[in-house]
């Protein structure tokens, strides 16, 4: 491929019936915007949009799905759950799990999505439509009760690094519920192994006005919604100013930065495949000082 990024606007968003990814569906439009068509091959990122009495029927994929609820309601119906999601939940459904979406309320429900690897067109897009799973009682998402494990909730006060004790958390303190810090980013895991992906995770960063994160590049993919504030970010030596609603994908090897601009900026992350356990960031400011050293 001629580029190893995509970035594209709010403006740009392009939603569509997506056919035979949602089988049977009615209410339903997504915006891919980033897939195979863009050299993507871990990636498949987006959003949704489920209408009121819109409804995805049961159906199971060949690849993983994550998501993060944005605005309004949805029922998801799986073999272990009726789950009742609201703005700031967010999950995991694991490849070949059998699930339906309908819609709650009088809005439209809108949420980012992941599908690693991405479903190929030539395949029937890797879904296939299976019986129907009648819903159950609906549950809210409850990061302590066992029967939404694969759920979990993010707010703005859980990017805060002044209110992570005990009391304020949902959860019992751990490594789990832990935020990273540094150089004014701050990092909350979402979905990862412990959660029960295997292909990709999801998380959210904030940069306060201050944070900055100089050119790197991975050995994996990314993908970023952007949420609230802007921030300056470059792709392979381009420059550009993202803004809430817009999204970008950096593949292997995209030398990427980001500076915050003026107000804290947060945004939804992913990475696909997962992280590895060592090497996962190549800093170009480590490797040049490498490079004067044995010049000198």
């Amino acid at each position: 491929m001629s580029t190893r990024f995509v970035v594209r606007t709010a403006e740009e968003a392009d939603y569509r019936d997506p056919g035979a990814l949602a089988p049977d569906s009615s209410g339903y439009t997504r915006w891919c915007a980033v897939g195979y068509d863009d050299g993507a091959v871990h990636t498949d990122f987006g959003l949704s949009r489920l209408e009121p009495g819109g409804r995805i029927p049961t159906h199971v994929h060949s690849f993983e799905e994550s998501f993060h609820m944005i605005e309004g309601e949805a029922l998801l119906v799986t073999p272990e759950a009726t789950v009742h999601l609201a703005a700031g939940d967010y999950g995991v459904i694991p490849l070949g799990v059998p699930h339906s979406w309908r819609s709650v309320g009088d809005a439209v429900a809108v949420w980012s999505d992941i599908f690693s690897p991405p479903p190929r067109i030539k395949y029937h897009s890797d879904t296939f439509r299976v019986p129907d799973i009648e819903p159950g009682a609906p549950l809210k998402v409850d990061p302590r009760d066992p029967r939404t494990r694969s759920f979990g909730a993010i707010t703005t006060e859980q990017m805060n690094p002044g209110k992570q004790s005990q009391e304020l958390l949902a959860q019992s303190a751990s490594m789990r519920t832990a935020l990273l810090v540094y150089s004014g980013i701050s990092l909350k895991m979402m979905v990862d192994s412990d959660l029960g992906s295997v292909l990709h995770t999801m998380f959210m960063v904030q940069y306060e006005p201050d944070g900055v994160a100089g050119p790197h590049d991975h050995p994996l993919e990314e993908a970023y919604l952007i949420l609230d504030g802007e921030v300056d970010a470059t792709f392979d030596g381009q420059e550009f100013r993202m803004k809430p609603g817009d999204i970008a994908w950096a593949g292997v090897g995209c030398v990427h930065s980001f500076k915050a601009v003026g107000e804290p900026v947060r945004w939804l992350e992913t990475q696909s495949p997962q992280m590895p356990p060592r090497h996962a960031y190549r800093f170009a400011r480590d490797w040049n000082y490498l490079a004067d050293k044995l010049g000198e």
